[in-house]
């Protein structure tokens, strides 16, 4: 019990001197929380930015339809028991029939020639055919998924833009690696700045850290006051990039309508994504301001 409330005692007393150090060191505390400010806010939005393409291609990758054209001679049993197959089968996240009569009509509702042409021929000579709108779940699967519904009876064709999806997923990937990337180099080369700011503000006490040494303080006892105070140089930086983040982000979405120069283009909606995105901005500026504070103290500890 007489540790716990040594220890209780011991945190208080550095928490008390962390801030007390930060107000003293004014000048050092404001250059390190701008480099941390700085840093977090490029993170933040090239974050923000990353999770946007990335849905951007999710949705777009949701968006590809395998269209399967019937048999004319298929009758409207087989059609069902067709259709009850395909969904049955592994990939497949939804199958919509699209009947030739249905295509028709939409087509005469965008020219007068596919009008006049559909009249004369009326629904008996209808040229087309009833097709099955498929969704996939794993769009790198669809050619199996394709192979594998061409080998059923009454399937006359099946079209879903094998070279251009393909060449679309060859661009996704490379776009997400090179996005992760990115950001992974990012965060290594902020923690680096942040780290380097706060072991400079440290390094400019270390006559401080002598006296402390000379009067016989004990090394947690040394450390402890840095150590917190490198995390509220963290938190203290973390708080506008957060808050730019999260209502910035959310006033950009509601000025845009969710959209960016279309509705073809979605932007995520404000809430858990980008709520994560602030944890990860909050952890690397706590973190950061820890470690780099903990290594700076311990270098001038060293006999």
């Amino acid at each position: 019990m007489k540790l716990i409330i040594k220890g209780i005692r011991m945190f208080l007393n550095s928490f008390r001197d962390a801030i007390h150090n930060v107000y003293r060191n004014f000048h050092l505390s404001v250059g390190a929380i701008s480099t941390i400010i700085v840093t977090l806010l490029i993170i933040g939005v090239s974050g923000a930015l990353s999770l946007n393409v990335y849905n951007f291609t999710e949705n777009l990758k949701k968006d590809v339809t395998m269209v399967v054209m019937l048999e004319k001679s298929i009758t409207k049993e087989e059609i069902t028991n067709l259709e009850n197959t395909i969904r049955e089968m592994e990939n497949i996240d939804s199958v919509v029939l699209h009947t030739k009569e249905e295509i028709a009509k939409e087509m005469s509702e965008t020219s007068d020639v596919f009008k006049e042409l559909f009249n004369r021929w009326g629904e008996e000579r209808n040229p087309l055919h009833d097709e099955f709108l498929i969704k996939v779940k794993d769009i790198k699967k669809i050619a199996k998924t394709a192979e594998k519904i061409g080998t059923l009876d009454n399937i006359y064709n099946i079209k879903y833009g094998e070279t251009m999806i393909k060449n679309m997923l060859k661009v996704f990937d490379i776009i997400q690696f090179v996005s992760t990337i990115f950001i992974v180099g990012l965060i290594v080369v902020c923690a680096f700045l942040i780290s380097n700011t706060i072991k400079l503000a440290i390094f400019s006490r270390r006559n401080e850290i002598g006296i402390m040494r000379l009067v016989g303080a004990s090394n947690t006892y040394i450390k402890m006051p840095f150590l917190i105070e490198g995390v509220l140089l963290g938190m203290l930086g973390s708080i506008i990039p957060i808050l730019f983040l999260i209502y910035g982000y959310r006033y950009l979405y509601e000025t845009l309508g969710g959209q960016l120069f279309s509705s073809f283009i979605k932007l995520i909606v404000p809430g858990k994504p980008i709520m994560l995105i602030a944890l990860v901005l909050l952890a690397i500026g706590v973190t950061v301001g820890m470690f780099g504070s903990t290594k700076a103290v311990r270098k001038h500890l060293k006999p």
